[in-house]
């Protein structure tokens, strides 16, 4: 004999999870945000480069942002788990002495 499926609670566990999800992803934007420094931009002037971003038709502009970003990431994978704190694997974790390493000639 089948098992019956409570619908009910498999459609409340989906509704958790994706609520979980979600706070995870805003969690971990707000996270980026300090990260890049961008948190001392008023709101209105954070909103309005990201919606000027959005808006942008120009490939190579997004290419250029793209490349700017992945190399800002992986700055931060070097100095020891730097990243991490963006992803929200270890909140706590933020990397030491942003100048002493990281721009360096070296990178590309």
């Amino acid at each position: 004999m089948r098992k019956v499926r409570d619908y009910d609670a498999e459609l409340k566990a989906l509704g958790d999870k994706a609520r979980q999800l979600k706070a995870k992803r805003v969690e971990q934007l707000g996270a980026l945000v300090t990260a890049t420094g961008a948190d001392a931009l008023d709101a209105e002037t954070l909103a309005g480069v990201l919606l000027d971003a959005v808006a942008s038709k120009d490939a190579g502009a997004k290419e250029a942002w793209r490349a700017k970003g992945a190399a800002f990431f992986q700055r931060r994978g070097r100095k020891g788990r730097g990243a991490a704190a963006i992803d929200g694997a270890e909140p706590d974790a933020q990397p030491g002495g942003d100048a002493a390493r990281g721009s360096g000639a070296a990178s590309d």
